[in-house]
């Protein structure tokens, strides 16, 4: 691997010069539980504990705080809904610089609301346009027009310098050699900045990249040898979903990245559940990435040395309703039905009677009856005690003769009728 295509190590402690006042230095901390799962030693570099919730703080100051006086002093411009707008809100604050943030006007209030306290009165909001891609083409519009700085969430060196501290902090605190690092993809840029670190101090260490299913950039790309843009992607898991990673990301994480994992989203949200319930730690989809990946790597880790990097803790309690049905649905604990009820008294009874197991669950109901028509179908969700009593209740409804549809297993018609 030529060395000449990572960051340098002068940039990186340059970059640890500008924030050793600015950020937290996170904790790396050893989880029992997980260790005890994995029967590992998993390290959990908490980047949900800055005071911004994420890593997002040391790319923007660094980027911010090394740009010319004069530059500086005009203002800077940024697109974001999430963790990067925070912050560039933080850092306009602290270097008392005026920032112009564009986030999409379907951004929920909170988020907003928690740039503008970081930000206080240096940051102007921009609600414009119903999604990122929108937001971010109005945002460079009028970065150009006034002769503006534009601060990128990933794609610049002074950002990837700034997120590679993290990888600076890892080593530096640990007293064991680390064998593996685990770390979210977004848009690239921090595995770009701590993957250089890991390749020029602890070249043995495997850096293993993580993604969600639903939004496989990083991965088609490698795959292919090209940044690749997705035409659609599953944004639920946020920080982490973008249809294309940046040229300069790409050309460094292609000489880091040992290897790629991409993770379903009921998984990352089964991961979120257990994190909460478990250990007490908050963290959003993407910040769980990393450990969900563990699952994949079980019988490789066996005894290693592992860094999970939380990359992030805003997650937004709005969403835990359906954090906790995706993961049911993954552990193949929920089910929708789509079943065509004969139009005769007392088929409903017979469903309940002579289907439904005695800890099975229906949630969700909806029917209507057709008159003039043989059957009657009902959408109906299921939740089952065990993953072992699904198998029961397919045989006792084909035993009964019910005619049904599972809706788990056609995306396109359980996101519409449910």
């Amino acid at each position: 691997m030529a060395q000449e295509n990572l960051i340098s190590l002068e940039q990186i402690y340059k970059a640890k010069m500008r924030l050793k006042d600015v950020i937290t230095h996170t904790p790396l901390m050893a989880n029992h539980n997980l260790s005890e799962r994995y029967d590992c030693k998993v390290l959990l570099k908490r980047e949900d504990l800055q005071i911004v919730r994420s890593y997002k703080i040391r790319g923007a100051y660094n980027k911010m705080s090394a740009l010319p006086e004069d530059q500086l002093k005009k203002g800077v411009v940024c697109a974001s809904a999430g963790n990067h707008a925070q912050g560039v809100a933080l850092a306009c604050s602290m270097l008392k610089v005026r920032g112009h943030i564009y986030m999409p006007n379907v951004t929920p209030q909170q988020k907003v609301e928690k740039v503008q306290r970081f930000g206080k009165d240096f940051v102007e909001i921009v609600l414009v346009g119903d999604t990122f891609d929108e937001a971010n083409a109005q945002a460079l519009k009028f970065a150009d027009q006034n002769q503006l700085t534009f601060i990128p969430a990933f794609n610049d060196l002074g950002i990837i310098q700034g997120q590679a501290t993290v990888g600076l902090e890892v080593l530096e605190d640990s007293n064991v050699p680390i064998d593996y690092v685990f770390v979210a993809i977004g848009g690239g840029g921090l595995i770009s900045g701590l993957g250089s670190y890991f390749k020029r101090m602890s070249p043995n260490t495997k850096i293993i990249g993580v993604e969600p299913q639903g939004a496989p950039a990083m991965y088609e790309s490698l795959k292919q040898g090209q940044v690749v843009e997705l035409e659609d992607i599953d944004s639920f898991v946020d920080g982490a979903a973008v249809k294309k990673v940046g040229d300069i990301t790409f050309k460094i994480a292609k000489h880091v990245i040992d290897d790629m994992i991409l993770i379903d989203e009921g998984q990352v949200c089964t991961t979120i559940l257990q994190l909460y319930n478990e250990e007490g730690i908050v963290v959003e989809p993407s910040g769980a990435l990393s450990i969900a990946a563990l699952d994949h790597y079980r019988e490789k880790i066996r005894g290693k040395n592992v860094v999970c990097v939380v990359s992030g803790g805003n997650n937004d309690i709005t969403r835990t309703e359906e954090i906790k049905e995706r993961s049911l649905i993954y552990e193949g604990l929920k089910h929708y039905f789509i079943i065509r009820f004969p139009q005769r008294s007392g088929a409903l009874k017979d469903f309940l009677n002579e289907v439904l197991g005695p800890n099975d669950d229906i949630t969700h109901f909806q029917y209507s009856k057709r008159h003039n028509r043989e059957t009657g179908p009902a959408i109906i969700g299921i939740q089952l005690q065990h993953k072992s009593d699904f198998k029961s209740l397919l045989e006792r409804m084909d035993a009964m003769k019910f005619d049904y549809e599972l809706l788990n297993e056609n995306r396109t018609l359980f996101n519409f009728t449910i």
